[in-house]
């Protein structure tokens, strides 16, 4: 049993390990360790030698309470570090939600675009996909960092959340995006509170997803919502960079339940966890066909 197939991604028959690079100073994960160009470039080379398939570059801080940067300066950002790792012959991805840093960027090697509004924080994005046909990740998303806890309200948090992805899907394909280049992401952390079960319901469920015929990315990575699950006796959350762990515990189960990429800091705990979900996989496929036989 093999992940699914994007065009013009990597397809080494297993799901993708997607490594971040944050070309920002107010990043929640790792406090501008790689604002600098030259570091953020190394960065990028060092996640690859650790087995990363996807490079993820991105200039914009999506932290809860960040607030926007302009486009000049998510330009100056991004753009330089994309050509270089591009130039070295990595799969690379853009994380905007700005049409024209996507387009720059892809314009520069990037080969996906990963909009964490889905679409929805700039409406000229999917023509700019639809004209480039690059892979598109289409994330859950409810609002802006600064109050995007303020919509974390749901009836059924698996339910609306597939439901609202296939609206955005559904926008995108009346734009001229083609099907097969659509990714979703559930948004785990985004317009979901830390301190409910929306999170960990949707990593439960993310059968629901793949059903939809769609390759599925999850980005759980140091997220809020598994500092509080690991919080101390006194109820400090741990720290971002001691959840990485953690992280890895969700890649095993979000790749054994078919994801096609995980998004992680940390590349290559999770770099084995995936080896050996396909592993898992590969022996359950096989044990469920010499049954059927």
């Amino acid at each position: 049993m093999t992940s699914a197939v994007v065009p013009g991604m990597p397809e080494p028959g297993r799901c993708l390990v997607m490594g971040v690079v944050n070309v920002t100073p107010d990043s929640f994960s790792d406090g501008g360790a790689w604002f600098d160009h030259d570091k953020a470039v190394g960065h990028g080379l060092d996640l690859v030698a650790e087995g990363a398939d996807v490079v993820d570059v991105g200039g914009e801080s999506t932290r809860p309470g960040a607030q926007r940067v302009s486009l000049e300066e998510e330009l100056r950002r991004v753009v330089p570090v994309v050509a270089a790792l591009a130039g070295e012959g990595i799969a690379v991805s853009v994380d905007t939600m700005r049409a024209e840093v996507a387009e720059a960027a892809v314009t520069a090697g990037a080969r996906l675009v990963n909009d964490v509004s889905g679409g929805l924080a700039d409406p000229a994005m999917a023509r700019v996909v639809a004209a480039a046909r690059v892979p598109y990740v289409v994330m859950h998303w409810r609002g802006h960092s600064h109050d995007m806890y303020t919509r974390a309200v749901y009836d059924d948090v698996v339910r609306e959340v597939r439901d609202e992805l296939l609206q955005r899907v559904d926008a995108l394909l009346a734009e001229g995006v083609d099907p097969s280049m659509i990714v979703l992401d559930p948004g785990l952390g985004f317009a979901k509170q830390p301190t409910t079960l929306d999170n960990w319901a949707l990593i439960a469920r993310l059968d629901a997803l793949t059903a939809t015929g769609h390759p599925v990315l999850v980005g759980a990575s140091r997220k809020r919502f598994l500092g509080k699950l690991l919080a101390a006796p006194d109820g400090t959350p741990r720290p971002f960079a001691g959840s990485d762990d953690a992280t890895t515990a969700v890649t095993a189960l979000a790749a054994a339940a078919g994801a096609w990429c995980v998004r992680v800091h940390r590349v290559a705990p999770n770099a084995d966890a995936v080896r050996i979900a396909a592993a898992v996989r590969a022996a359950a496929a096989r044990e469920e066909g010499d049954a059927r036989g």
